[in-house]
């Protein structure tokens, strides 16, 4: 008997044990706000060997990553970055909108207060957010041991990306000329936080979002971050998400060529070289999984265009909204306006002075699409209710529909002409802006680099609902809560699929 049981357990040790299910020590998201997807090629000869040329070079790119909802906006895309999902389903349904009648900022939050400054910069939180991120789904799977922290200069930056669980989230407030964050987070911030806010502080009321400065000094914070946290420092994955917010600003004022943003490209790869050091330095080159990708991209300016004969306009809906109002108005009967706001394509409806006036609301929006539609500039005008059934091309169609959050999106959105954007109209306007289904507003980059991820490229049909489920399925863990991406193939080093 005594021979048998020495047997069986012998038979047991030998049994091949579980495996412990591999992770990197550290997840990075890069966000590079308005970087149009061929910007990893318009500048490639002038980026250095260690930056983004070490990316491309070394990691694993999806060429033809597209946004899949409307409109293509800095909330949204950051949402939908670490989220997995759309408007319709995470809630945050622009830079603004309107909540219960209420005009309302997608990370604003009165019950919390600032920390670091005296200023309102840091009433802020993601409670807007109705989604789960990677984040959060990091934290669950590590029985909430993993750190999870966002920097960026944008508040909606830093916020979103981290998620609802996250230990913290810095960002830039003019006023103070400093870092950032509420009590949503934390009472006080971190002593390293406040020595960084001492060495990167700028003077209050500077500019720093519109310069390359910030490009560094968001870097130099992420660094910090990293080093203060002890991030990627044990067995537990930790996620740093990092987004570059100047770029946004830069691409605003002055366009898509240019001197300026020329030099931030340059910084950001400069910077951006530097960051892989650290990481190499800090948690080992291979312990760590690098992702890096855009919000959103960007048309180019509409009088550069023109000067070489492309067809191209600012909408200037500032101008003539309230006269489309009017008319309706006239046409209607009614004394009170019926538009409440329009933002990046949505139209607003007040529908208690339409109720006031006895009319119903599908006579206004009916009556609002055609005069809408009568514009040159405006190819279409769909009712978001109706949208699924409208004549709209189906690839535009869906992606109105995605981006239709039905407490928050309002009533109406309007399709413009290819490459007119919502902006001056000037013929000495130099800058540019973004929020169309075009490819210039919807192609984005997709790398994937470090952590058990090979060479390569694809042009299948990707979207940045993806990005989340391929990074947690690289994880092993379950994709957030409201995800309708799809994980992605990733090889590995050795030519098999990294997962």
């Amino acid at each position: 008997m005594k021979k048998l049981l020495v047997l069986l357990a012998a038979a047991l040790l030998a049994l091949p044990g579980r495996a412990e299910v591999q992770r990197p020590r550290l997840v990075v998201g890069i966000v590079v706000d308005q970087m149009r997807w061929d910007y990893l090629y318009y500048y490639h000869d002038q980026y250095g060997p260690d930056g983004l040329r070490r990316l491309m070079d070394g990691g694993f790119s999806f060429e033809n990553t597209m946004i899949n909802y409307v409109p293509t906006v800095t909330a949204i895309g950051h949402a939908s970055v670490y989220t997995g999902s759309v408007p319709a389903l995470h809630g945050i349904a622009g830079n603004n909108f309107y909540i219960d009648g209420r005009k309302t900022y997608c990370c604003s939050d009165t019950t919390v207060q600032s920390v670091g400054s005296k200023s309102r910069e840091g009433q802020m939180s993601p409670r807007n957010l109705l989604a789960s991120g990677l984040g959060d789904v990091l934290k669950t799977a590590t029985d909430f041991r993993a750190k999870v922290i966002g920097v960026a200069l944008k508040d909606r930056a830093a916020i979103l990306p981290a998620g609802h669980a996250a230990d913290a989230a810095y960002w830039w407030d003019t006023s103070a000329g400093h870092f950032v964050s509420s009590t949503y987070y934390m009472q006080e911030l971190p002593r390293w936080v406040q020595q960084q806010n001492r060495r990167l502080g700028a003077k209050p009321g500077t500019d720093v979002k519109t310069s390359v400065e910030g490009i560094t000094k968001t870097f130099q914070m992420a660094e910090a971050a990293l080093e203060h946290e002890q991030l990627g420092q044990d067995s537990v994955t930790d996620l740093l998400a990092v987004s570059i917010s100047s770029t946004d600003a830069i691409g605003h004022t002055f366009g898509t060529r240019g001197q300026q943003n020329h030099d931030a490209y340059m910084e950001l790869d400069r910077q951006l070289a530097r960051f892989l050091h650290v990481l190499d330095e800090r948690v080992g080159r291979g312990n760590y999984l690098l992702f890096l990708t855009a919000d959103h991209g960007a048309a180019h300016n509409h009088n550069l265009l023109r000067r070489h004969r492309i067809p191209a306009g600012g909408l200037e809906t500032w101008t003539w909204m309230d006269s489309v109002d009017r008319a309706v108005c006239q046409q209607l009967g009614l004394s009170t306006p019926v538009v409440q706001g329009e933002d990046a394509g949505r139209i607003y409806l007040n529908r208690d002075a339409i109720a006031r006036q006895s009319q119903r609301v599908d006579a206004v929006k009916q009556a609002l699409i055609r005069e809408l539609e009568r514009r040159d500039d405006i190819l279409y005008a769909v009712d978001y209710d109706r949208a699924l059934t409208t004549s709209v091309p189906q690839p535009i169609r869906e992606r109105i529909v995605n981006g239709y959050n039905k407490k928050r999106s309002g009533d109406i959105f309007y399709v413009p002409r290819a490459d007119w954007e919502n902006v001056s109209s000037k013929p000495d306007y130099p800058g540019t802006t973004h929020g169309q289904w075009n490819p210039y507003d919807a192609h984005i980059p997709f790398v994937v680099y470090g952590w058990h991820v090979g060479h390569g490229e694809t042009a299948e049909p990707t979207a940045i609902v993806d990005i989340a489920p391929t990074i947690c399925e690289l994880l092993h863990i379950q994709m957030p809560n409201s995800c309708v991406g799809n994980a992605r193939p990733v090889p590995a080093p050795d030519g098999r699929e990294a997962r």
